[in-house]
């Protein structure tokens, strides 16, 4: 199975992006996301991001993510 996970955009550089998940920055493509901007949050699988999603979104994922099973 596949996740994408949240990331929250940092730099663009056309359809190129540094996106930040938990602290670690990485590169990301955002060609698919109609306006991205420095401070959106976006589902990142692969390297691509595939639609955005909101802070709150992003912290209930993490949440998720970090519970005892």
């Amino acid at each position: 199975m596949c996740l994408a996970v949240p990331a929250k955009i940092i730099e663009l550089n056309g359809q190129n992006a540094r996106v930040e998940v938990r602290g670690v920055r990485r590169s990301a493509i955002v060609a698919f996301i109609a306006d991205p901007q420095v401070g959106d949050y976006v589902l990142l699988h692969a390297g691509f991001a595939i639609r955005k999603c909101s802070a709150a979104d992003a912290r209930e994922f993490y949440a998720i993510m970090d519970a005892e099973p």
